[in-house]
């Protein structure tokens, strides 16, 4: 079996026949035949084949049979030659030749056809020796198991033939593929940026071969030609199966038997400063462990990552499933949890992603059926936050073959695959497609601008919280680049939503963002610039999610998670006074503008006395129709001049 250690990225060299078959080379008294010659063949072919001498076993085999045709131990053992080789139709034929010259040769035999069948993608034929197999099934519990797995697989496939789904896969061209293979790809929130593995030949390293990360970015529609990621990231070592954060600052990527690592395969992460990024450092306990960790997914939240996790055993990975850990207000990772078993099977999970509206769910499974081998699986995310049943994409996208490594653009419509069918440039190449309506994620949009000092105009760092106004759940946690303030956001249509924009020393931003209408912001992202104030006497900031019923001056609740906001900045800067103003449109008399404004005030004031703020650090006034900051006679300008202000008095 070969393995590519960094990426987890599996070449299974062939299914293993198991003992049903390894038994025939076993027997030693009696064979099936009484001719010498056959025998002399075959205990050549056996010492040849204990060499790994495949094709002298295979020549003496051959010999054998001709020599008596009704050999079962020779057609056995010429079966496990071929299989070892890759030649599934030639060792089906073997092991059908010895059921047909003895059906009751040995029972485990139709299991080891069946799964050679169903690899073959021969369901029809998988599923009749299935069948046979379990009418005496062997005393091996796993042989049991795997049968049913299989008969499960072939009742699937047999109906996803009939049914299949649209599927048109486009090779991503010469500036992305290369004649090595690439695969494990990562997108940022905008589209623009793909990042991916590519392995190439390398006499230098141990195993013989370099994984590295190389990015290609999108300009005018079309990729650029990719390059390699360059140092820090990529060294002497292996690099690979990365995610990116929403705004390309973060990379969280596996490497492989590195000094300080926790186990085979670590996680990693590093932090993208100006056009530089810093050295790749261990996420450490407890993601890590003395396990194999690998395949990471981070969730554009920003604060959620999912993984791999698998045991590390003498014999190999096992027990491949999908976790999930989740970033704290400290900084730190909780403690992994093992997604449901809706979703971990006791099969292998691989190639966990999550979309970009965070709701749903892909990953690779061999445990759920499908069409045999790794299939690609989609779960959307209940109202009670868990995870709903996971629905195979369908054939042609699932094969017979080991399908795995999807990543789905943030538009929802294109997703892509590696795969080294036939026609590419070579090896495993990169492959997109447009997703069927019923598998896409919910669509998104999202905010890219740039933090900086509203007086000096110089970039900031900032913290970004983005919050469900129905739930006041963080839905997106984020900060600006430091070198450039630069900042790009997801954001999941279908909601309101409030931002708040903060950082030492100055006023807080916020705004608001109301994408109930999908069709209106789909494909329309938010543009926009943020000036952060420094505390100074003077400086007045509007708080764009403090919410009245028209004409009333109640607080609504989704206005909670504003005015939290300003509880914590009066929090944590003791000695800032502050003046709430209340503003409204010139609908109505200018009296009744100005009562109302004025209790609209007041009720931001009253409730930041119930959190504890000293009314020596407050006031408010009513201002009603006297100060527009729009025109009153268009109905965008009257909801601009319907607001509520911040404006510092003393500190």
């Amino acid at each position: 079996m070969r393995k590519y250690i960094c990426s987890g990225k599996l070449y299974l060299s062939a299914i293993l026949i198991g003992a049903a078959v390894s038994s025939l080379q076993a027997q030693e008294q009696p064979l099936s035949t009484k001719s010498k010659k056959a025998i002399k063949h075959y205990r050549s072919a056996q010492i040849f084949y204990d060499l790994r001498q495949n094709s002298n076993a295979e020549s003496e085999l051959k010999d054998a049979i001709n020599e008596d045709s009704l050999f079962t131990e020779a057609h056995g053992l010429l079966a496990y030659v071929y299989q070892d080789e890759g030649n599934y139709p030639d060792a089906i034929r073997e092991i059908k030749a010895v059921l047909r010259i003895n059906p009751h040769f040995d029972n485990r035999l139709y299991f080891t056809v069946a799964g050679l069948e169903l690899s073959s993608a021969l369901y029809q034929d998988a599923l009749a020796d299935y069948q046979t197999y379990m009418l005496h099934p062997s005393s091996d519990l796993r042989m049991q198991f795997t049968s049913s797995l299989g008969i499960a697989d072939c009742q699937y496939a047999l109906t996803a033939l009939q049914h299949p789904v649209p599927f048109n896969p486009v090779n991503m061209g010469v500036n992305i593929n290369s004649p090595y293979d690439e695969y494990f790809p990562a997108i940022t929130a905008d589209g623009d940026e793909f990042l991916f593995t590519r392995d190439i030949p390398d006499k230098s390293n141990i195993y013989g071969h370099q994984e590295d990360f190389y990015v290609s970015y999108k300009i005018d529609g079309s990729w650029t030609k990719a390059t390699n990621l360059g140092a820090p990231i990529n060294t002497s070592e292996n690099e690979g199966a990365p995610t990116i954060s929403a705004d390309g600052h973060l990379l969280i990527y596996t490497g492989c038997d590195r000094q300080g690592g926790y186990g085979s395969c670590d996680l990693y992460y590093t932090f993208k400063i100006g056009d530089s990024w810093t050295p790749g450092r261990n996420l450490g306990a407890p993601v890590n462990t003395a396990n194999w960790e690998t395949q990471p997914s981070l969730a554009p939240d920003g604060k959620t990552l999912y993984f791999i996790r698998g045991i590390e055993t003498a014999h190999g990975i096992k027990n491949q499933d999908i976790y999930m850990t989740q970033l704290n207000d400290s900084g730190l990772w909780s403690v992994p949890e093992k997604l449901s078993d809706t979703i971990n099977t006791p099969g292998r999970e691989e190639s966990v992603f999550i979309a970009a509206d965070n709701q749903t769910l892909y990953f690779s499974s061999d445990g759920h059926p499908g069409m045999g081998g790794l299939d690609i699986f989609y779960s959307r995310r209940l109202p009670n936050g868990r995870w709903g049943i996971p629905k195979n994409l369908g054939y042609p996208i699932n094969t017979s073959k080991d399908e795995n490594s999807i990543l789905i653009d943030p538009n929802g419509h294109t997703a892509y695959f590696s795969s080294n069918r036939e026609g590419g440039f070579g090896g495993l190449d990169f492959y997109s497609f447009e997703l069927y309506d019923s598998a896409r994620p919910q669509p998104v949009t999202y905010a890219k601008g740039k933090v900086y000092d509203a007086k000096t105009g110089k970039p900031l760092i900032a913290l970004f919280n983005l919050t469900d106004l129905a739930t006041g759940q963080v839905a997106v946690q984020s900060a600006s680049a430091p070198v450039d303030g630069t900042f790009l956001i997801c954001l999941p249509l279908n909601k309101d939503y409030a931002l708040n924009v903060s950082r030492k020393g100055y006023l807080f931003f916020s705004e608001n963002y109301s994408l109930k209408d999908v069709k209106a912001t789909a494909n329309h992202p938010f543009l926009m610039n943020v000036p952060l104030q420094p505390i100074d006497t003077g400086a007045a900031i509007v708080l764009k999610n403090v919410f009245f019923e028209t004409d009333q001056f109640t607080l609504k609740p989704e206005s909670m998670v504003e005015l939290d906001k300003l509880v914590a900045f009066l929090v944590a800067n003791p000695s800032v006074k502050i003046q709430i103003s209340g503003h409204t449109d010139n609908e109505g008399s200018p009296q009744h503008n100005l009562i109302l404004s004025k209790n609209r005030a007041k009720a931001v004031y009253d409730y930041l006395i119930t959190k504890n703020i000293s009314p020596d650090r407050l006031a408010y006034i009513g201002y009603g129709q006297t100060k527009p900051v729009a025109d009153n006679n268009t109905a965008e300008g009257r909801a601009k001049n319907r607001r509520t202000e911040m404006k510092i008095i003393g500190k």
